[in-house]
């Protein structure tokens, strides 16, 4: 049983190490060709119009906190001890990592 824990748990390490990577900085993108149409760059895709994007900001943010955490937490597992709360912070993370999910790709 703390072999299944172990290895779930390096598991979701990875997983999340990955995806707490930090981004490289993109350019922008270029400047719209369409002359016809000049707003075309100030419009959002559709799927953006309709996400409240300061809640999904305060989302990523929880997620990104409490994937911090499990770091820590899984050096005190190859140490022997299993932080109470680890299930309680995976869990959580799949959780907001759902809803960021549903919330950017209806």
């Amino acid at each position: 049983m703390k072999n299944l824990a172990v290895v779930l748990l390096a598991l979701f390490f990875c997983l999340i190490s990955t995806a707490a990577a930090p981004q490289r900085n993109m350019s922008p993108p270029p400047s719209s060709m369409d002359h016809d149409n000049p707003t075309a760059q100030d419009q959002r895709p559709a799927v953006l119009k309709s996400v409240d994007l300061v809640q999904v900001q305060r989302e990523a943010d929880a997620l990104a906190r409490t994937a911090q955490t499990i770091p820590v937490d899984v050096a005190n597992v190859r140490k022997g001890m299993l932080p109470k709360d680890v299930i309680e912070k995976l869990k959580q993370i799949e959780k907001l990592s759902k809803q960021l999910r549903t919330q950017l790709n209806p």
